[in-house]
């Protein structure tokens, strides 16, 4: 039962528009919650993040009310505590927050507000005709099966995996070579119960698309409506003498491949232990392994991650991970591994090509995964791409298949961020695969609403904390280093031109977080600006937003952002929006114009143009403001996804780029109200 605490040291509601502060709850040992201001409204939430724990206060705050980790990205919508963006899966408790008699005060119980966190609404009974089957047991299907019930969706969900667990933490397998399920497993089988979501351990052998059955080797056929394809990477081997034929050389996938490399390990360590790759999960591994072991590291590059990361910054991973004694030898070829002299079916020793002979008393292989699609590889229902992946449409819907969805480590998809340009790209992260999961999801349990955009990021345990956002389908030409990277304190700023495509960063929080939500606004500072020492710290005192609101029962969610002079839109409605300028502080001229793409030639575009007068309010105070929009010219086909372009020039030129669905139906004139007005301090 809810209970009144007062806040510690707090005599008024007195944060700054935009400002986060964390605070005691009086009478709760170890109780804290985090209080957030937005306009008018101070907001009073758990104060760490759900996924690892990071305190709130460090992370950022957007206008939009979007509250990021400054650690791994998760995203919470403060107006409601919900999970925006991954990688966590409970979202924060809210509270009423008020003052009275001088103090200020919050309403909770005492086991939510020291838990820091509320469990999601999934409790459903299955009912109905739709039947949803995942197939994976990984970071993409558990995003897909919670966010299905957080949607509401009421059909039947069932989860294929081959695994012999529930949904684990992957993450921590290679970063921390955890063995024990418990440990690992994001939910246990009673919350998959009680959201009526059947989990079956088996491997799928084969699809049907044309009856919508999927067959596993067990020999079970599961009929469905909808299908998610999540099933993840298989590790590559290699195909030099020994490898195939000796003992003690591991993959590493699964908990019993952990649970393995454990056993050979032993408790007392002191092995020898060659690990092939010097890419992220070998050099996790040799960071996790290098206590009381003898480890070696051999990489083709001439400097760790250096494809990913760069010569530079790779030789500062080298480092830090050489300074706990880990040995490596770059730029090296693998010739062969050669048996123990004690016993000739276990490794002894891996044999490089300039004659090198490293000892091993057991050999760990990270050389990349592909995906795992071998059950699609003979299906002429679909086609594969070139390294056994499925291309999908931005909603991840898999192309020429309707009710079909690809996420994960098997999805080619087309990537908007910052350089992307569409451009067709595979991501073998995490939080994209969970995001993937999320949108799918969405598109499954609300067909009109637009799929959702999201940064890609990723981190690593490379003696330091790793942080990452943005990805490269086109590659970077240069990098700019802030911070002191002799250290290992830096920030890296990749740049595809003047445009900045990715950014790394360690122990210099929140810079990675800061930068996805730029990168997601379309904000990101250029890499001459970063060049000339600019922080996107400093961005942040520069952010101010409209929120505007179409006046439709059926629109979700709309936004106009103002930030640093750039104008961001962003879409979440079922009414196609052909144009709109907006002038702030100067003139602010938009262009909105909808394309089909894959109808070839004739594209239908329409071009509008209104104007409406927003001005900043005194203080906080809202400004409401009125304007009535043209309708459309005609409406698109059903489920036709358009794609609309916004240039706005305000201190200097902008262009961005996002997606929404055109249902079919009548479009008529709406109102647009401007909500709030909400200014930095």
């Amino acid at each position: 039962m809810a209970q009144e605490y007062k806040l510690k040291g707090l005599s008024a509601l007195d944060l700054k528009n935009g400002e986060k502060r964390e605070v005691e709850v009086e009478g709760i040992e170890n109780g804290k919650v985090l209080l957030a201001r937005l306009g008018d409204t101070t907001h009073a939430m758990s104060s760490n993040c759900t996924h690892y724990g990071a305190p709130l206060k460090l992370g950022v705050l957007n206008p939009e009310g979007r509250l990021t980790c400054a650690w791994h990205g998760a995203c919470f919508n403060v107006d409601t505590g919900d999970v925006e963006d991954a990688p966590a899966l409970d979202p924060l408790a809210k509270f009423e927050v008020y003052e009275k008699s001088g103090a200020v005060y919050i309403k909770g119980e005492e086991a939510t507000i020291k838990a820091s966190r509320r469990q999601p609404n999934v409790k459903c009974r299955a009912q109905g005709q739709e039947k949803v089957v995942v197939v994976g047991g990984g970071s993409g299907a558990m995003g897909t099966v919670q966010a299905l019930r957080e949607q509401g969706f009421q059909g039947q969900i069932t989860m294929i995996s081959k695994e012999p667990n529930l949904p684990i933490d992957r993450t921590k397998l290679s970063k921390a070579l955890i063995a024990d399920k418990s440990k690992v497993e994001w939910r246990s089988q009673d919350w998959f119960d009680t959201a009526s979501i059947a989990t079956v351990s088996d491997e799928v052998s084969s699809i049907d698309f044309e009856s919508k059955t999927v067959s596993t080797k067990s020999g079970k056929s599961l009929p469905y409506t909808k299908l998610v394809l999540c099933s993840g990477g298989t590790p590559k081997a290699l195909p030099l003498p020994g490898f195939k034929d000796l003992s003690n050389i591991f993959l590493l996938r699964t908990i019993p491949n952990v649970q393995e490399i454990l056993a050979a390990v032993g408790e007392k360590g002191g092995k020898n232990i060659v690990i092939i790759g010097s890419s992220f999960i070998g050099m996790e591994v040799a960071n996790a392994l290098s206590s009381n072991n003898t480890v070696t590291v051999v990489g083709m590059e001439s400097a760790p991650l250096e494809r990913v990361m760069g010569s530079e910054v790779g030789r500062i991973f080298q480092k830090l991970i050489s300074e706990k004694g880990v040995r490596f030898h770059m730029e090296a070829s693998v010739d062969s591994a050669k048996p123990s002299q004690d016993d000739s079916s276990r490794v002894g020793s891996v044999s490089l090509k300039d004659g090198t002979s490293l000892p091993a008393d057991l050999v760990i292989l990270g050389i990349g995964v592909t995906p795992a699609t071998e059950y699609l590889k003979d299906n002429s229902a679909v086609q594969l791409e070139k390294d056994g992946s499925l291309r999908t449409k931005e909603s991840f819907q898999v192309e020429g298949q309707r009710d079909v969805y690809a996420i994960g480590d098997i999805a080619t998809y087309p990537y908007h961020g910052p350089g992307g340009d569409g451009h067709l790209t595979r991501i073998e992260h995490w939080n994209v695969a969970q995001n993937a999961g999320r949108a799918a999801a969405a598109s499954i349990a609300k067909p009109s609403v637009a799929p959702k955009p999201f940064i890609p990021v990723f981190w690593s345990a490379l003696g330091s904390q790793l942080r990452y956002c943005g990805n490269t389908p086109n590659g970077w030409d240069d990098v700019v280093l802030q911070g002191q990277p002799d250290e290992a304190k830096f920030a890296a700023f990749y740049g595809k031109g003047d445009t900045v495509v990715a950014v790394a960063s360690m122990q210099m929080d929140p810079v990675m977080s800061k930068s996805a939500e730029l990168m997601r606004r379309g904000n990101m500072l250029p890499l001459n600006e970063l060049r000339k020492g600019k922080s996107v710290l400093d961005e942040e005192g520069k952010m101010s937003c409209v929120r505007i609101q179409l006046d439709n029962p059926q629109t979700l969610y709309t936004n106009l952002d103002f930030i640093t002079g750039k104008v961001v839109l962003s879409l979440r409605t079922n009414e196609t929006i052909s144009a709109i300028t907006v002038k702030l502080e100067g003139e602010s001229r938009s262009r909105l114009m909808g394309e089909r793409p894959g109808y070839g030639v004739g594209l239908m575009r329409e071009e509008k143009t209104i104007e409406t007068e927003v001005h900043k309010a005194p203080g906080n105070s809202d400004r409401h403001v009125k304007q009535t929009l043209p309708p459309t010219l005609h409406a698109f086909q059903d489920q036709a996804v358009i794609r609309y372009y916004l240039k706005a020039t305000v201190q200097r030129p902008a262009f961005y780029k996002e997606n929404f669905r055109a249902v079919k139906n009548p479009i008529s004139d709406k109102a647009i109200h401007v909500m709030s007005v909400l200014t930095a301090p």
